[in-house]
């Protein structure tokens, strides 16, 4: 329990998210016009959809939409992890789930650092997705000694914020002034540097193996390499972002547009081509920066994630991979399968839903004929479900998204390697489980609905 005079995680989360979405949208201008692009998006979306903006609104979705998203970084050694962990616990980030990107030819595994409880979610549902250089993978003995050298010789972290991580684990939090200070000193981990560590040279040839691997070794520390709004239709974004300037990846990555959109949906402009100036006096450029569209859907249970899964197998090597309209139509044509309205993809178990009384759930109660079961309470009107938001990711969409924005490149070498227990090691602790915790949020509303109607 946190002493009075300590400021929450949530409210130290809601700063640092804040800060962090202003000095990207200072490196980035692009990004700032994107944030203004999917504004313009979700406020059309909302005056031409009323049901959808009560929904949101009942649910406490409309509160947090324009709240920034989510990011992502890379990082290059075990203790860098480790100690990113005890940074992102003090506003209150905890590791959920393992993501094994060398699947898809990146030399990286990844988790995502993000609150848990539904109450810190509806506060600030602020995440970092963090992924793990995995030097292991470089074939190159002395390519990969020379990145393991420089890796060990830097220090990502500020003296200060280390020092204010541990006031918080020692008195069990910050006070504002703290709170405040943190935030400064954190923000330096993830800001951008135009100055290079090594020489041209080497950043060649690390860039020549993997040019990922050129991004997490060749600077002074993990610069943020993108941040993500929240779209209500990604569709209409990407139809709209080169009409506006910005080029976007060729296609969404994703399930397909639905009735009940599911898990997540996602899609970027392409990264920046940066200069940098190389030790030795020498110039040359980075691409590695650029800014994410997301449309959050439905989390899935176990059931529906082995579904989607089949499903999402099955749509690949169909059809275009460049030509968007392409690629949707025949998602749309493979998904048909996964069942498109609520009520069934709750009663067949596919999806998580919240539970709460309505408005006037006791006077039905009472006058209500017998009730055996959750369903009785929704089919006479005592309860109302709402399919839970998904706050995870999806690896293969993932590398999409890394893909579209390091050129395409992959590397089989790398694939097939998942070492989840190696991951873990390096964090300093376990991985959450998402689908506990989605499973656990909706027991919750249960438990709690059936309280408050006497039942």
């Amino acid at each position: 329990m946190l002493r009075s005079h300590h400021v929450s995680p949530d409210l130290i989360r809601d700063m640092f998210s804040k800060a962090m979405s202003e000095m990207y949208q200072k490196e980035v201008p692009l990004y700032a016009d994107l944030l203004d692009l999917v504004a313009r998006a979700n406020r059309t979306e909302l005056e031409n959809n009323e049901a959808l903006r009560l929904r949101m609104e009942k649910s406490g979705e409309l509160d947090r939409l324009e709240v920034e998203r989510h990011g992502a970084i890379r990082v290059g050694t075990a203790e860098e992890l480790s100690v990113l962990c005890r940074l992102f616990a003090v506003m209150g980030m905890y590791p959920v789930g393992y993501y094994d990107l060398t699947e898809a030819g990146v030399p990286v595994h990844s988790t995502a650092f993000r609150p848990i409880s539904e109450e810190s979610l509806q506060k600030n549902p602020f995440r970092i997705f963090t992924s793990l250089l995995r030097l292991e993978l470089i074939e190159n003995e002395k390519l990969r000694a020379i990145a393991s050298e420089i890796l060990s010789s830097r220090d990502i972290f500020t003296k200060r914020a280390l020092e204010l991580i541990e006031i918080h684990e020692n008195q069990n939090g910050l006070r504002l002034e703290q709170a405040e200070e943190f935030v400064a000193e954190a923000l330096e981990t993830f800001r951008w540097h135009g100055d290079s560590t090594v020489d041209k040279d080497i950043y060649e040839a690390l860039h020549a193996e993997h040019r990922l691997i050129a991004d997490v070794v060749c600077f002074r520390g993990p610069h943020i390499n993108h941040l993500t709004p929240r779209t209500l239709n990604i569709d209409e974004v990407q139809r709209l972002m080169p009409l506006h300037g910005i080029s976007p990846k060729a296609i969404i990555e994703g399930p397909p547009r639905r009735d009940c959109p599911i898990l997540l949906r996602q899609t970027s402009f392409k990264a920046l081509d940066e200069p940098v100036n190389f030790s030795g006096d020498r110039q040359g450029s980075h691409t590695a920066r650029f800014g994410e569209i997301e449309q959050r859907g439905a989390a899935l249970t176990k059931k529906g994630r082995e579904l989607y899964d089949r499903l999402l197998r099955q749509s690949q090597n169909k059809g275009s991979i460049t030509d968007n309209n392409e690629y949707q139509n025949n998602l749309k044509d493979v998904f048909s399968e996964f069942p498109d309205n609520e009520t069934t993809l709750r009663k067949h178990g596919l999806v998580f839903f919240y539970y709460q009384p309505t408005s006037d759930a006791n006077t039905k109660a009472r006058t209500a004929a017998k009730i055996e079961n959750l369903e009785d309470l929704i089919q006479s009107g005592i309860v109302s479900a709402t399919p839970i938001t998904y706050e995870d990711f999806l690896p293969v969409s993932a590398a999409g998204i890394f893909h579209s924005n390091l050129g395409g490149e992959s590397n089989s070498m790398y694939e097939g390697n998942p070492n989840k227990a190696e991951f873990e090691k390096c964090l300093g602790t376990s991985v959450n489980d998402e689908i506990d915790i989605y499973a656990e949020i909706e027991r919750k509303s249960i438990a709690n609905t059936l309280k408050r109607i006497n039942l």
